[in-house]
């Protein structure tokens, strides 16, 4: 399957002012196969160490910090030489070895020469502590399930060779918008792990689906115990699990009393930011103004916590698959269809969106695009209803107002509606 981090990789090869590089992300999102394939594409020879499957390289960190005597013992275990420029080395698991993880400040220092690319299971809890990794020494790339358009590209070529054609303002015909809700549909039910996406690509089989979404959620829960270090497992896995429940409320609002019966902030913040910085949730704040810059006006202490996957909330919420493909009615297909469109927009703008909540209207998320701020209205369905987002566009006038649905492409006054398979062409359709 084509990842589109596959581009950044190699603009990261091609830097003049490339240094080693960290990938974070989610258990399972693909780190090690993007590694490998990328290894193979572009460079001579791929040396590929695991720190979690080979515990007696640990002592090779331990006890040196030259780069190139690091390089000289490495050679000698991968039998095969690792040359400047020409060969990659990759550290995968790095977290299970943080002298490894702080090495790459030698590298960077003292042999830049050298392309090295580190990776690991819940890494980004162990970089949320500056002491842990060499702040300014390494480039960060993040790595999410796949989104919308690599699915389409590995599951039907042909509708996404439509897809990637289509621009700003064009036509989209009804054959077309048909076909591409149906896709998304799926897409809504098989999420964007890579483990999801290739068992539908060789069976098509909705149950195997559901048994890999499963047994996901079990390896994340178990891997609460596992890296959780200081912070509460147990307050980990509740916040988790409670993530349908602060969802299906009215505002969506996190509320640390869903949790926990009497739960306060003080229980639960180290939990969030744990589940936070692993990539296993994805928190939008409120925000006091909807006004440039955003990110000053955020309220710390409000607000909404996402799952990384809407495949996996969809298994985690208990949703029958024919629901979706059904188009069946339930209150749960705003706040699943709000996930995926997050999903879309990360990454997209210069900020995560944020969103707008007044005692009497709300706001699903805004976007910050240059110094404008674009309100955004998410609809499962058809349904052009929506008075907060009206007002909101009559009392501030903005430049762009987008609403995503399942209607076709097209301008509906001072809103431009967007069909939701086209939510990652957002920032390219403006």
């Amino acid at each position: 399957m084509e990842r589109q981090a596959m581009q950044a990789l190699l603009d990261w090869k091609n830097s003049p002012t490339r240094k080693p590089l960290v990938i974070r992300g989610a258990r399972q999102v693909g780190k090690t196969w993007l590694m490998k394939a990328f290894g193979k594409a572009y460079y001579k020879n791929t040396i590929y160490l695991n720190f979690d499957e080979e515990e007696e390289l640990k002592s090779i960190f331990a006890k040196n910090k030259n780069p190139q005597r690091i390089i000289e013992l490495l050679s000698l275990i991968a039998e095969q030489k690792i040359l400047p420029e020409k060969s990659l080395l990759i550290f995968d698991e790095v977290q299970e070895c943080p002298a490894a993880l702080n090495a790459l400040k030698y590298f960077n220092e003292q042999a830049s020469d050298y392309h090295v690319i580190a990776a690991g299971s819940l890494l980004g809890t162990l970089l949320a502590q500056p002491k842990s990794y060499p702040v300014g020494q390494v480039n960060l790339l993040d790595l999410y399930p796949l989104s919308f358009a690599e699915f389409l590209a590995a599951t039907d070529a042909a509708l996404f060779a439509y897809y990637d054609s289509i621009t700003k303002d064009q036509i989209i015909e009804d054959i077309f918008h048909s076909r591409l809700l149906a896709a998304f549909d799926r897409y809504l039910i098989i999420g964007g792990m890579p483990e999801c996406v290739a068992s539908w690509i060789q069976r098509e089989d909705p149950r195997a689906i559901t048994r890999i979404q499963r047994e996901l959620i079990t390896i994340y829960e178990n891997d609460f115990a596992k890296h959780s270090g200081q912070v509460n497992a147990g307050r980990i896995l509740q916040v988790f699990r409670s993530i349908p429940s602060q969802l299906a409320k009215p505002n969506e609002k996190f509320m640390y009393s869903t949790v926990q019966k009497g739960g306060r902030a003080r229980d639960f913040e180290e939990a969030i930011e744990w589940l936070v910085s692993a990539g296993m949730l994805n928190r939008v704040y409120n925000v006091a103004k909807p006004e440039h810059p955003l990110k000053a006006y955020d309220r710390l202490d409000q607000f909404k916590l996402f799952v990384f996957d809407t495949g996996l909330l969809k298994q985690m919420a208990g949703i029958d698959n024919d629901a979706i493909l059904l188009q069946k009615s339930f209150q749960f297909k705003g706040p699943l269809t709000e996930n995926v469109i997050l999903q879309e927009l990360r990454g997209q703008f210069g900020i995560e969106p944020r969103y707008y909540a007044t005692k009497n209207a709300e706001i699903d998320f805004l976007l910050q695009h240059h110094t404008d701020i674009i309100p955004v209205e998410v609809k499962a369905g058809e349904d052009k209803s929506a008075p907060s987002f009206k007002n909101y566009i009559a009392t501030h006038k903005p430049v762009y107002a987008i609403r995503y649905s399942r209607r076709g492409y097209r301008t509906d006054g001072a809103i431009t509606n967007i069909p939701l398979y086209l939510a990652g062409k957002t920032a390219a359709l403006l």
